[in-house]
């Protein structure tokens, strides 16, 4: 994709300049500036109705006849942002213009050419505007498309990976998109190196500093944009510029030409769609288990008022007022491997533990509203006749599930999930359990609540426990709050912006000075330190470091986050920030 405006070098390839005869004789390493518009002059104070960007025609009749003029005339273009200075030769200055001009032009960067046969000014003019123009009308079709391809892309509901290969495709350059904690959520590199593109990616983008929620770091050659809605940013989205060979800096390897507006546009755009699919859910399921679900996500999101879920779920047979009610979530202990039947076999997986839970509810009898919440868990909200029944509920639901998984694996089960042979089922003969290290699933279940307006904290409480469960190996029936250690705590919370956004704050400082010197690891100091109860000796022991070495390293630390490491409320904010940075970057 070239810019908008022509550059200097372009313009001289133009047939009414090349009928000129030009020669470059001082500034040919500004000649890729862009040339915003083509002005004529014949005065020596020209400069002062100039707003940069142009390229200045002139005879040089009417400039200064001594070196100083000549020199402030040079100095005054130059400092306005002129994109070069072009003297026809013949009526000022016959064979050459005055080696000072030149000189001078040369000092500023300033491209100065001549042309050696003389040539209309005109034809110059509506050839480089004619061009400006066309180049300006394929922008505006572009933005067009890009438009049009991007509120397609939102009406279809299409997902992350489809909106970045349309960035990358439109675009032609390399495009990623990452948390707040530097994570690739996605990427398209455009036809080049995935392998060079992701290679040390988070120390990469720390380096990445644009000026804005959308700008461009022409030091990194990326554009940037925030993504995020409803006031709530959980990622960026970059854009590599130039593609190889786009932009003329290209060919040396640094990005100096900024990127076309219509990039900004499309990263725009499509940030905003990443944005509304994350708010979209889709669901292809039976018109029961959907309402069930949108009711279910209401209470999560706070999308319908607490009154209508509950007049909807009466509707559907489950009385949620004046119940003591329990928010559980049933997951598998492992994601769906990767590459094993692809997205149709992890759909049918969720979709067989959906109905596993189902039926385990209803072997249990109990009254709850039951489906898939994500691409993972399957929650359901239990309407319990009051708080002494919750704990033989959930016994029981434990129980059923363990049935029906067990049943499933030697094939007696009547509900779907009984087909081990089924892609994506889920199903493992050996390992049908529910809890701990020897089983597939965890089942965990929130603190009990006396109010539909409280369900939605038990809920989050009880996916929060499932996640940070999976990093225990205990062997429990249901896993509760009790159960739940601080870094599984983080763990679970690791997608949280706002606990990304903490990290950044109490660690930013520290992971960018790793990132401009990697040898030094003070990240890795600051570990030892914290893991050795701040007891400096066994922290420069742990850290393989001597004791006056291990010292410096410790003052620098304290003078790039500017804390003081003998505080215990500092150590313990940065101790938390360290595992919670450690759970960010475990899948």
């Amino acid at each position: 994709m070239s810019a908008v405006f022509p550059t200097v070098r372009e313009v001289l390839a133009l047939d009414p300049v090349r009928h000129g005869a030009p020669r470059v004789v001082a500034g040919d390493a500004g000649l890729d500036r862009p040339v915003r518009w083509v002005h004529v002059a014949e005065v020596p104070d020209i400069a002062t109705l100039l707003g940069g960007g142009e390229l200045v025609l002139t005879t040089g009749i009417g400039l200064p006849a001594d070196d100083a003029g000549l020199r402030a005339f040079i100095g005054d273009l130059a400092d306005v942002g002129v994109s070069g200075l072009v003297v026809e030769l013949g009526r000022r200055y016959v064979s050459g213009v005055p080696r000072v001009m030149a000189a001078a032009a040369e000092r500023r960067g300033l491209p100065l050419v001549e042309l050696r046969r003389a040539t209309p000014f005109v034809r110059i003019t509506e050839a480089v505007h004619a061009l400006i123009v066309d180049a300006q009308l394929t922008e505006l079709r572009a933005a067009e498309e890009i438009h049009q391809r991007f509120t397609d892309l939102s009406v279809e509901g299409a997902d992350a990976a489809e909106v970045i290969r349309q960035a990358a495709e439109l675009s032609g350059c390399s495009v990623v998109l990452e948390n707040l904690s530097r994570q690739v959520l996605g990427y398209d590199p455009a036809g080049e190196s995935a392998e060079l593109l992701l290679d040390g990616w988070e120390q990469h983008s720390r380096r990445i500093r644009p000026a804005g929620r959308t700008a461009y770091d022409p030091d990194s050659g990326w554009l940037v944009t925030v993504v995020g809605a409803r006031g709530q940013d959980w990622g960026r989205l970059l854009l590599r510029w130039p593609a190889s060979g786009d932009a003329p800096s290209a060919r040396a390897g640094e990005p100096t030409v900024a990127p076309p507006t219509r990039l900004t546009i499309l990263i725009e755009r499509a940030a905003s769609t990443l944005a509304l699919g994350r708010l979209i859910r889709r669901d292809a399921e039976g018109l029961e288990r959907q309402l069930h679900r949108t009711l279910l996500t209401a209470l999560l999101d706070h999308s319908r008022p607490v009154d209508e879920v509950a007049l909807r779920a009466k509707a559907l047979g489950v009385a949620l007022d004046r119940r003591h009610l329990v928010g559980v979530m049933v997951r598998h202990r492992g994601d769906d491997p990767a590459g094993e039947g692809g997205p149709e076999a992890g759909q049918a997986r969720l979709r067989d533990l959906s109905e596993a839970v189902g039926q385990a509810l209803r072997e249990a009898k109990l009254t709850a509203l039951t489906s898939a919440v994500d691409d993972n868990s399957v929650g359901a909200l239990l309407a319990l006749p009051d708080p002494a029944a919750e704990d033989r509920a959930l016994s029981a639901f434990a129980a059923a599930l363990r049935r029906v998984r067990l049943d499933a694996g030697t094939g007696r089960a009547t509900s779907a999930a009984a087909d081990p042979s089924r892609p994506g089922s889920g199903v493992d003969p050996l390992r049908g359990g529910v809890g701990g290290a020897s089983a597939g699933l965890i089942v965990a279940a929130g603190s009990g609540v006396s109010s539909l307006r409280e369900a939605r904290r038990s809920l989050v409480e009880a996916r929060q426990i499932v996640e940070a469960a999976r990093r225990d190996r205990r062997d429990l029936p249901i896993f509760r709050l009790p159960h739940v250690g601080l870094a599984g705590l983080l763990h679970l919370l690791r997608d949280e912006p706002r606990l990304q956004t903490f990290v950044e704050r109490e660690l930013g400082p520290l992971l960018e000075y790793d990132a401009q010197h990697p040898r030094e690891r003070l990240l890795d100091t600051l570990r030892a330190y914290l893991e050795q109860g701040r007891n400096k000796s066994a922290g420069a022991a742990a850290a393989h470091l001597s004791r006056p070495a291990f010292y410096e390293r410790l003052a620098r630390i304290a003078r790039i986050l500017d804390v003081d490491l003998d505080s215990v409320e500092a150590s313990l904010s940065l101790h938390v920030a360290l595992l919670a940075l450690e759970a960010v970057r475990t899948p």
